[in-house]
């Protein structure tokens, strides 16, 4: 059986709050996420040092970004 890996593409943006780079006033700030690959693996990443799991499927880590606390 043939494998074909997604191609390496750059790090790309993880979709993120639409209320912008904070919330309202007197909240934390929302969560700026971002996908990236480290060899055969892709993982979510944020600001604040959270770090999801290493995934193979870059649609996974960007799922795994987007729900994000």
């Amino acid at each position: 059986m043939a494998q074909h890996p997604e191609p390496p593409g750059p790090t790309a943006p993880a979709p993120s709050d639409p209320a912008g780079p904070s919330g309202p006033e007197g909240s934390d700030p929302v969560h700026r996420t971002s996908t990236t690959e480290q060899g055969r693996f892709c993982f979510a990443r944020c600001e604040c040092g959270w770090r999801g799991p290493a995934r193979r499927a870059r649609s996974q880590a960007r799922t795994d970004a987007a729900q994000h606390p």
